[in-house]
């Protein structure tokens, strides 16, 4: 049996705070909360905090950036959608362990491991030859990317990352919610928008009834670029 979960509205989220707290991870919570545009971030081992924060980080695929230092990396990597989603999420607990206290924890990743089995979550990898280093993962409503962990075991694999994502999802007028902004996500295009504005798009597109496979995409960037 489906058990659906009340969220408050997050259009009266406080701007830097939690919107409530409480709950676990639970599928059907975490599915209720991220199609209403809400999202989890706590520490791992602490009480689950949910957020709608004022302004939203987002990202529109052809908004992004490719600046020339991240080209010779372009070049080099190849990129795999959903090949390995559980050892990129794995690649990226250990990494955030070894930085110190941290939301993604053993709980979170097998939360989101279960989310990749539904056909919820998704990874974007990046290889060097055949060695996984690095990429991002996220989860897919509708024409929404919600963007969840980037890693980068060498130079440049998240951006590239994310600029096969953009340009793959471009022709399907995604949006791609990057939750909070930060320096890496500016550079690479992000820009913030109003909470009310990012919610009216957010509800928009996540309901439309695109089905698309992502796994089955041919990941999209022309090197010759």
């Amino acid at each position: 049996m489906t058990i659906y979960y009340s969220f408050p509205n997050p259009k009266l989220a406080p701007d830097n705070a939690p919107l409530c707290k409480g709950g676990s991870l639970d599928i059907n919570l975490l599915l209720c909360a991220y199609k209403k545009g809400i999202f989890p971030w706590f520490l791992d081992g602490e009480t689950p905090l949910w957020w709608s924060p004022n302004p939203r980080a987002v990202l529109f695929p052809k908004d992004i950036k490719i600046h020339k230092s991240i080209k010779p990396s372009l070049k080099k990597y190849s990129v795999k959608f959903d090949s390995n989603f559980n050892a990129l999420i794995d690649m990226c607990v250990e990494k955030r362990a070894l930085e110190g206290a941290t939301w993604l924890g053993k709980d979170v990743a097998i939360a989101y491991k279960k989310l990749a089995n539904l056909g919820i979550a998704h990874s974007v990898e990046v290889y060097d030859e055949n060695e996984l280093i690095g990429g991002l993962y996220g989860l897919i409503f509708g024409r929404v990317f919600c963007g969840e962990s980037m890693i980068s075991a060498k130079k440049d694999a998240s951006k590239v990352a994310l600029i096969y994502l953009c340009k793959t999802l471009q022709k399907y007028d995604f949006l791609i919610d990057a939750q909070i902004m930060n320096s890496h996500l500016a550079f690479m295009g992000a820009k913030n928008l109003p909470r009310d504005e990012f919610l009216d798009i957010f509800t928009k597109l996540s309901n439309d009834k695109l089905n698309l496979d992502f796994k089955s995409l041919t990941p999209m960037y022309d090197i010759k670029n």
